[in-house]
């Protein structure tokens, strides 16, 4: 059995991420809304689907509550189990943080949702005659990935490693980290084009590229770019020696529990 995941990195922030916090209550707060609704009814009705948008198809007049256009938007805040919602969390709050520190509060929004907007297309342009919902916060985070490639390239985000009975915490470099799970989404994305999945990875792909991009366009005046690491890379721990001493620097967030992974819009 082998398990591995993200938990945090080793960067320190100036300033509470205030709207990182504020869209991981959003999506959290429409999720819990969720549970009291009609999950299915309320991903055709706010989740994005291609077809709809691109006006080939047309949802029934009781699920049509808003014009296609806008469910680009209402899509990144709806996600499909809770699995999913912390999975697409913890990804946000382990790197956008940094983003939003070094962009500043509204350059960091525009980052999001325009990268959410660009994967959105991405996927809509590489399935357009789908109508299947999608729908999750993946593809803006994608975005948020992305612009932290470029700015933290050599930071060292601490991971957690069970290979059946053996666990660690180790250190990975983001460049290998990120480039590797870029890679993942778009070999996926290619061999899964004759088929139905129930994962967005050309959202990703869309988002992850147009994070890179737009950071170029968002970047404050004199913010560097492959800023140095704060830790070493490829160190490791026991899990029990855990604690933020020793080999590990304290990290820009709290270490979080191991949560299975989805796609963006599973």
């Amino acid at each position: 059995m082998f398990f591995f995941l993200p938990l945090y990195d080793d960067n320190p922030i100036r300033e509470p991420p205030v709207v990182t916090f504020f869209l991981i209550g959003m999506c959290t707060g429409v999720f819990l809304w969720e549970l009291g609704q009609n999950i299915e009814a309320v991903s055709f009705s706010y989740g994005l689907i291609p077809a709809v948008l691109f006006g080939s198809a047309h949802l029934a007049p009781k699920l049509a509550r808003i014009p296609p256009w806008a469910t680009i938007f209402t899509s990144m805040f709806l996600h499909g189990s809770w699995w999913h919602l912390i999975g697409n969390m913890l990804f946000l709050w382990i790197f956008g943080n940094n983003v939003e520190d070094v962009l500043g509060k509204v350059r960091y929004l525009v980052l999001y949702f325009a990268s959410g907007v660009a994967a959105a297309f991405t996927q809509s342009i590489a399935n357009p005659a789908s109508h299947v919902p999608m729908i999750g916060a993946s593809g803006a985070i994608a975005g948020v990935l992305g612009a932290y490639l470029l700015l933290y390239p050599r930071a060292n985000v601490h991971c957690f490693l069970w290979i059946i009975i053996f666990f660690r915490i180790i250190t990975v470099p983001a460049w290998i980290l990120l480039s590797l799970w870029f890679g993942m989404q778009l070999l996926s994305g290619i061999g899964s084009a004759h088929a139905t999945v129930g994962i967005a990875f050309w959202a990703h792909v869309g988002g992850f590229l147009s994070g890179i991009l737009l950071l170029f366009a968002l970047r404050p005046s004199g913010a560097a770019l492959f800023r140095p690491a704060q830790s070493r890379g490829f160190e490791s721990a026991r899990p029990s020696d855990f604690s933020g001493r020793a080999t590990f620097h304290r990290g820009s967030v709290p270490p979080s529990g191991p949560q299975r992974l989805r796609g963006p819009w599973g």
